[in-house]
């Protein structure tokens, strides 16, 4: 795996990893996942203890809003990237005590074929992940933990005490359009939590910031 870069959004906790490409006549070839990389890059330390359990595979149509979903028992982080199409990637921190919390960013994460070059975004136990999209995409993501029907919950990203002022004035502009055309979500994401009912549920003592 050809690491280019590694570097921290604006939370810095949540990381984007660019990684090569080697594109030829015929199309390209990349290796977008090795362990042993993982375990022994200078720049992923803070992906050292990371054990990855499961892989999701999930298609939007243009227009759609997903999330914002996050679980404990276990807890799950996600390394998620864009197959094909435009997503945007929605983070929004769930850490109580957390100096960023109620803050949301996005990143954007197009992916064509003569890219050289992928991303992957790394987003750990303690935030609410979602996403929306420009294109009719496919996206990939690596989880962490076992998906536990039981120990979910979730954010409303149109909840309208969501803090976006970390966020790219651009990308925020985005997702104000796709929220204002007809929804693309479904009624348990749209009808989810704000986030001050989340920090007044019991549940939220399980992300408690340098905790969790």
């Amino acid at each position: 795996m050809k690491i280019l870069a590694v570097r921290a959004l604006s939370i810095p906790a949540v990381k984007v990893i660019r990684f090569a490409r080697f594109l030829d006549h015929r199309g390209y070839f990349t290796e977008s996942f090795r362990l042993t990389d993982f375990d022994t890059h200078p720049d992923l330390s803070f992906m050292k203890q990371v054990r990855f359990v499961q892989t999701n595979e999930s298609y939007s149509k243009r227009g759609a809003i997903r999330g914002l979903h996050f679980q404990w028992n276990p807890y799950m982080g996600k390394l998620v990237r864009t197959l094909v199409g435009h997503m945007v990637d929605i983070v929004l921190d769930i850490r109580k005590g957390s100096p960023t919390f109620g803050r949301a960013i996005c990143h954007d994460m197009r992916s064509t074929v003569d890219q050289d070059c992928g991303e992957w975004i790394w987003v750990p136990p303690g935030f609410a992940h979602g996403n929306f999209f420009l294109q009719d995409t496919v996206i990939e993501y690596l989880c962490s933990g076992s998906y536990s029907p039981t120990c979910e919950a979730g954010i409303s990203p149109l909840a309208t005490d969501i803090d976006w002022s970390l966020c790219d004035r651009g990308l925020k502009d985005a997702f104000d359009v796709v929220a204002d055309s007809p929804l693309l979500m479904t009624d348990k994401d749209k009808n989810a939590l704000t986030v001050a009912a989340w920090a007044a549920d019991a549940r939220s003592d399980h992300f408690v910031y340098g905790q969790c």
